[in-house]
């Protein structure tokens, strides 16, 4: 494992974002990374498209949502 320097700025906004995640910083910085570098390996496929296969190949599935009427 490697130390990556960044600009105060991003970090800021990247512990902002973890927070909002409830992820570490690091685990927001590494999501960010491995998601910056599906869309460069896939440029037609949208975020939503990678996180689905992402999901899919971790056996993530899904299930209907029951919606509750008031």
């Amino acid at each position: 494992m490697g130390i990556v320097n960044i600009d105060d700025q991003l970090h800021d906004q990247i512990r902002k974002a973890s927070a909002v995640s409830c992820r570490s910083i690091n685990a927001q910085a590494a999501f960010w990374i491995k998601v910056g570098m599906l869309c460069e390996m896939n440029p037609t496929l949208s975020f939503n498209e990678i996180a689905t296969r992402e999901l899919r190949a971790a056996g993530v599935v899904a299930q209907a949502v029951k919606v509750a009427l008031t």
